[in-house]
């Protein structure tokens, strides 16, 4: 024990060292270990928040093959995940791709990759914990005999409001405290992924293996259980049945966020990174493939209408309740990683003086030594974000060029910002990788990809670039695509929010720190 307190004063020692070349101090509170900071990744790319919030989507566009686009996404993933744990070996700071794009491609550019992504994980923060509420409802309502409404605007504003309190107060009062709860999410994702084959598995599949392979007719509207119309093309299909996996798979790169709470962050963040991602892609690829082993007999329209609660419905009494409880947990503990994160995005901005209120924005606590006003921003912009609900047209807008759809809350405009902001991050951090080895830049971290730097680098590049035009292609309220982006409505928000950030740092100028060489 004695050995291990001197090794853990050793790395602490040398990443205090590191932190000063960079000209900063230590002081947050360096008390993650690896298998925290595997969690804290691990809870915000969360298999259980991403397939039962997008399962029907996928189904419903790609039919059951639409499995088969996981491995996809998650192999070009890994090539990012490789990326950044080089780039976080290199610069272990909070606040990660702002610190990336900064130290890679100068201040202005780091500015910019930190407000995009900052921003993204707020609107994360509010879709995460407003996806919880239909999954809440159902408990009370099977557990306590009630009859809430998950669509009611009340319902939707309390049970996502006290879960966005809940998590700033956990977050607020210590970083090991976000790393328990992390590890709480990391056995209830792996409960609710493995755990519902298994109690699916003992109950009895409804289809054979041959059914994973097969679509189901849904490329053809006739036959489409969203009345979509790819023309008869699977592979038009495709590419909107693989967004529901390309929403699902990132989050690993929060690991960086808190480097600068993680013991010997140089040599484990890396390793979180790229664990987490697998063993997400993992857990995802069994859940869903339990998921769609049981479909019921009678296809997957009743499936794609009803959602996941209409296979978990085949299950004993006892089981439902005990699932939604693992379901309702997971959200938690990914919105609660997710808010943690982007905390210290905003801490990393404020302490290089990039942001407006700097001076109050990386304050810590003496108490906790966490960015308390950080993390108190994390929670008051979600919970306005909330405010958003009671924009609902009851039928399609006509604006300028293009229709805003019915029964979509200006909130789930908002969100719908937050996947296409996280690849847009992504992107300009890779590029800007890219161009520090065009530059001459060599890794010297701990971690490094060697020869394979300038190949894997680009390959992430032209993949991450595909996969955000694939988002934000704006098209017609009747294509398939528009299930996910709602025609224009993504790419304009994207627009809108990155105008904002130029002009903010056209009037303001950037304040962030120069690089030190």
């Amino acid at each position: 024990m004695a050995h291990h307190r001197l090794g853990v004063g050793r790395a602490i020692e040398n990443e205090s060292t590191r932190l000063a070349a960079f000209g900063y101090r230590q002081e947050l509170a360096r008390v993650l270990s690896l298998f925290d900071n595997f969690s804290v990744a691990f809870s915000y790319l969360s298999p259980m928040v991403g397939v039962y919030s997008l399962y029907t989507l996928g189904l419903g566009t790609g039919g059951a093959r639409y499995i088969w686009t996981m491995p996809v996404v998650v192999g070009f993933m890994m090539l990012v995940a490789l990326v950044f744990g080089e780039l976080a070996s290199e610069y272990p700071l909070s606040g990660a791709l702002y610190q990336y794009g900064k130290y890679n491609a100068g201040p202005r550019y780091g500015w910019f990759v930190g407000w995009i992504y900052g921003f993204a994980l707020l609107a994360t923060v509010a879709s995460v914990d407003s996806g919880a509420v239909v999954y809440v409802v159902a408990l009370a309502n099977k557990a306590f005999k009630t009859n809430f409404s998950a669509s009611s605007n009340a319902t939707i504003f309390v049970v996502t409001g006290s879960i966005i309190v809940l998590s700033g107060i956990l977050n607020s009062v210590g970083a090991k405290i976000m790393g328990r709860v992390a590890r709480l999410g990391v056995y209830v994702e792996t409960i609710g992924t493995f755990g519902v084959f298994l109690a699916l598995a003992l109950h009895g599949f409804h289809q054979n293996p041959a059914f994973i392979f097969a679509s189901q007719g849904v490329e053809s509207a006739k036959s489409n259980p969203l009345n979509l119309n790819f023309a008869g093309s699977w592979l038009s299909a495709a590419m909107v049945a693989i967004l529901a996996n390309v929403y699902i798979f990132y989050g690993f790169e929060s690991a960086g966020d808190i480097s600068e709470e993680t013991i010997d962050a140089r040599r484990q963040v890396p390793k979180a990174m790229a664990t987490a991602l697998l063993y997400g892609g993992i857990a995802s690829f069994v859940l869903v493939l339990g998921l769609l082993l049981a479909t019921p007999a009678a296809g997957i329209g009743g499936v794609v209408t009803g959602g996941v609660n209409v296979i978990l419905a085949t299950l004993p009494g006892w089981a439902q309740v005990f699932f939604l409880v693992m379901v309702i947990i997971a959200f938690f503990s990914c919105g609660t990683a997710v808010q943690g994160a982007g905390a210290r995005v905003a801490f990393a901005l404020a302490r290089d003086g990039a942001v407006p209120f700097s001076g109050k924005l990386k304050a810590l606590s003496p108490r906790h030594r966490t960015p308390v006003n950080a993390i108190l921003t994390g929670t008051i912009v979600p919970f306005l974000f909330l405010l958003l609900v009671i924009v609902n047209p009851s039928r399609t807008v006509h604006i300028l060029w293009f229709d805003y759809p019915a029964h979509v809350t200006a909130l789930y405009a908002l969100v719908s910002f937050a996947t296409s902001g996280i690849y847009l991050a992504f992107l300009l951090t890779v590029l800007g990788s890219l161009i520090a080895r065009i530059r001459g830049w060599k890794p010297s971290g701990a971690f490094t990809l060697g020869r394979w730097g300038m190949p894997v680098t680009a390959t992430a590049a032209l993949y991450l670039g595909a996969m955000l035009l694939n988002i934000v292609w704006p098209s017609s309220l009747g294509s398939g695509r528009a299930v996910f982006n709602y025609g224009w409505i993504t790419l304009l928000v994207m627009i809108v929010i990155v105008g904002a950030g130029a002009l903010y740092e056209t009037l303001r100028g950037t304040r962030a720190a120069v690089p030190i060489s």
